[in-house]
């Protein structure tokens, strides 16, 4: 998840989830917009693994900040491309001033690249073999609420998921990480019953075609 900083809706504005703090509009955009709802592109499921990996000892907002950056740096988290980067561009990112500069976590990246090429030639596409692991809705807490989700910080299938990624070469990938990539991603719906958001992202995910390999 992200920052377990407290926030109640400011007067006027709509319930939300009580880790979104009042008057952040980049955290406001990101749960109403973003976080819970149902992502199948290849693309932007490598890079919000990949974010998740790099918020690692940091706060979500300093990677919300700095998200474009990132974008700019590792060519749109396009893993085809990425998976081709070298010592050269290690180089260079670890000189960019508007990304993290950790070298572990860009050679983690440049790594898991090449993997979810080989993720990506197994299934047909990285979303097809992510999304297998989508819990079972009987699985799921019966009810939603802050309490539940300070509990949850991982469940079985998100471990059985970076059990499997890091067999498979992976890094930075950790079941809480995993998790975290679950409820952004739209593999769970973590918004809080009283949160606005909930029906919305609840009404996306029965829309969803959920990415099946070619027949």
């Amino acid at each position: 998840m992200t920052d377990r900083s407290r926030g109640a809706s400011a007067a006027g504005e709509p319930a939300r989830c009580f880790w979104v703090p009042i008057g952040v509009d980049e955290y406001v955009r990101y749960h109403d917009t973003e976080w819970g709802f149902p992502q199948g592109d290849d693309h932007r499921l490598f890079e919000k693994i990949c974010l998740e990996g790099f918020q690692s000892g940091l706060s979500w907002l300093t990677i919300l900040r700095k998200r474009e950056n990132f974008r700019t740096a590792f060519a749109g988290f396009d893993f085809e491309r990425v998976a081709r980067f070298g010592e050269r561009d290690v180089t260079r990112l670890l000189g960019d001033a508007g990304i993290v500069r950790h070298r572990g976590k860009i050679e983690a990246t440049i790594n898991n690249a090449r993997r979810a090429c080989e993720l990506a030639d197994e299934a047909g596409s990285l979303a097809t073999w992510l999304w297998r692991f989508e819990p079972d809705p009987a699985s799921r807490p019966a009810r939603i609420d802050e309490e539940t989700l300070r509990a949850m910080t991982t469940s079985t299938e998100a471990k059985a998921m970076a059990r499997e990624l890091k067999r498979r070469g992976w890094r930075f990938v950790g079941p809480t990480t995993v998790y975290a990539f679950f409820q952004a991603m739209g593999l769970v719906n973590d918004h809080e019953e009283r949160c606005a958001t909930r029906a919305r992202a609840q009404a996306a995910r029965a829309t969803f075609g959920v990415p099946r390999a070619p027949s």
